[in-house]
């Protein structure tokens, strides 16, 4: 079964990524985050709530959780610390 923390991994991995590519920012959406994990299994649940406990301060929140296209949220980069 894949946990928060597979997702959480996943995520920085793609944002390390995107700032190592000199981007500033970058957008994940939560149906792509998902599908990038072989899971076996549709969408959960701890895919967003990865996504949510990664936003910082700057990050902004495109499309709500509650959306049907999934929940998109635009990180900063750098991340800090």
């Amino acid at each position: 079964m894949v946990s928060t923390d597979h997702f959480r991994q996943e995520l920085k991995a793609q944002l390390n990524r995107a700032a190592t590519g000199g981007r500033i920012d970058v957008l994940i959406n939560s149906g792509e985050l998902s599908r990038s994990i072989p899971t076996g299994s549709a969408w959960s649940s701890h895919c967003c709530d990865a996504m949510e406990a990664e936003m910082k301060v700057g990050d902004t929140m495109v499309l709500a959780r509650i959306n049907g296209a999934g929940m998109t949220i635009r990180y900063l980069l750098p991340r800090t610390r």
